[in-house]
């Protein structure tokens, strides 16, 4: 508290004493505070709210606060009938620094989270202990600052009955870290919803945005910079924060670990002035990643790029960028927001999901009427992709000429290299690689299988699950040769498998064929692959 501030509430209570008519001591004037342990235990000056500011065999005078109860007073009296009492009111801030003075705050030994620690029996109790003492803003600081260390991306809080689980996602694996009380989660949640602007009251899911910088009791600063998504269970309010890296630096092609064809693909869509181009896959899996480092590829002085997010994830110099809010059906949602923009001159707009009809329409209008569009979407696959569009736009004789590009994506853990142990597949195992490798687009070199070595990780006390990292399996199509006609000729009513076999005679290799590539290639595993695609 500010001395100003402080000045203040002395004042306030001096006024409070004279209305009263009771003595007031201002304890800030006091410059050496005399303890008196042995009149009241620490838990009866809490209960009572009272401090004796002065005692001896003849007299005590106890400092009061306006809570303080008259039957208070009366109690006291009859406790100490061999001194006089006296009673002086005294500040709030005053009775709580004498507190700290008669009940020190518990140094907190600050635990740091390991990979080879996350998930374990011993971790998860210490951690449960300690975020037990610490106050609100220090559980959200130590959280955050955990997962930044271990490269998480989410903090899962789950409520369940008689505790509260919180985890971090790991290279897209989830690890536990601590259980915490309902009591000491009802103190978190309320410091998480104030810093998030939402309600611990709301009866729907809701969506919010931390961005502060906080310095925990042990004296690191720690920046939170997260996505709120909260949703009520039967037990209570789940909490999932999404952690931000805010280094634009990190934001390129080059990270995306895009083979040389697709990347000349990419480069060569992304350069041209106009066109819609589609990033597919579930949360999680990456696709605004990519966008962003395309985005960051275009920056430039030349070019005007607006983007329409809800919510702003990433902020980026050069790139206007507008949030929209979902949460009230009120306000202006994606397609409106994406009209206005529209007549703001950009040269490449992004629209951070594609969710409805008009949003759609809007986009594929745009694309074909100078700019560049780029966008999310949620499917399973690339093909998947257009065929809920045209689910969601109907019959439109523009989606063909409209789409450019269209990338679906996963992320797998990486294998650590020093750690990884090379193995011999079996005839099972090989078979379904060869059936696999056997269906790879002609333009793509098949690998030679007759002496194949795969590989498992391996393990260290530094890294006992063996991955460091992840990468993602990509599946992309041009709307050029056999797709192009395959859409243009039947339209709606097309399924999946069908265009994914166009796609493929045009060129693509699909997400498993490009995972079985990189199993082969030393960078996962099998098991890996088919728990992320199945």
């Amino acid at each position: 508290m500010s001395q100003d501030a402080r000045l203040d509430e002395e004042q306030a209570t001096l006024r409070r004493a004279r209305i009263l008519g009771m003595a007031y001591i201002d304890t800030s004037q006091i410059a050496q505070k005399t303890l008196y342990k042995e009149l009241l235990p620490v838990q009866e000056l809490y209960k009572l709210r009272v401090i004796p500011l002065q005692a001896d065999e003849h007299t005590i005078t106890f400092g009061v606060t306006n809570t303080t109860s008259q039957q208070t007073f009366e109690n006291l009296k009859n406790q100490f009938l061999d001194q006089r009492i006296t009673f002086a009111l005294i500040s709030d801030m005053g009775f709580r620094e004498y507190m700290k003075l008669y009940d020190p705050p518990k140094k907190v030994e600050y635990e740091d989270i390991s990979i080879n620690t996350a998930g374990t029996d011993d971790l998860v109790q210490r951690v449960s202990e300690m975020l037990e003492k610490v106050r609100a803003d220090d559980m959200l600081a130590y959280l955050v600052a955990q997962a930044h260390k271990l490269a998480a991306s989410d903090i899962h809080l789950e409520t369940q009955r008689g505790y509260i689980r919180i985890r971090f996602r790991i290279d897209g694996v989830l690890h536990p870290v601590a259980k915490l009380s309902p009591e000491k989660y009802r103190i978190l949640i309320s410091a998480i919803a104030s810093a998030g602007n939402i309600s611990t009251a709301a009866p729907d899911a809701q969506q919010g945005h931390i961005a502060q910088h906080l310095k925990m009791a042990d004296g690191e600063d720690v920046d939170v910079n997260v996505r709120l998504e909260t949703v009520p269970t039967i037990t209570g309010i789940d909490v999932v924060m999404r952690l931000f890296n805010m280094n634009q630096d990190m934001y390129v092609l080059d990270r995306l670990g895009l083979s040389a064809d697709e990347r000349k693909v990419v480069d060569d869509i992304i350069h041209k002035p106009s066109g819609l181009v589609l990033a597919v896959g579930p949360t999680g899996s990456g696709k605004t990643t990519t966008l962003y480092s395309m985005l960051n590829s275009l920056n430039s002085e030349e070019r005007k790029i607006i983007t329409i997010e809800d919510p702003v994830e990433y902020q980026f110099a050069g790139i206007t960028q507008i949030s929209v809010t979902s949460q009230n059906s009120q306000e202006t949602n994606f397609a409106e927001k994406l009209r206005a923009v529209l007549r703001l001159d950009p040269d490449i707009v992004m629209v951070g999901e594609i969710r409805d009809a008009d949003t759609a329409k809007t986009a594929l209008q745009a694309s074909l009427t100078g700019h560049l569009v780029l966008s999310t979407f949620h499917a399973a696959s690339a093909a998947a992709a257009l065929t809920r569009l045209m689910d969601v736009i109907g019959e439109n004789p523009l989606f063909v000429s409209a789409i450019r590009l269209v990338m679906a994506q996963r992320l797998v853990r990486k294998l650590d290299d020093s750690l990884k142990q090379p193995y011999k597949p079996d005839e099972q195992t090989l078979k379904q690689l060869q059936e696999v490798v056997n269906g790879l687009p002609s333009n793509v070199e098949k690998p030679n299988l007759q002496n194949v070595q795969l590989f498992k990780p391996g393990s260290s006390p530094e890294n006992p699950y063996g991955f460091k990292g992840q990468v993602a399996v990509r599946e992309q199509f041009l709307m050029n040769g056999e797709i192009r006609k395959l859409l243009e000729t039947s339209g709606r009513g097309l399924s999946a498998q069908t265009i994914e076999e166009a796609a493929i005679k045009s060129g693509m290799r699909t997400m498993l064929q490009d995972g079985i590539l990189k199993i082969i290639a030393g960078e996962t595993t099998l098991e890996e692959l088919y728990r992320v695609i199945g």
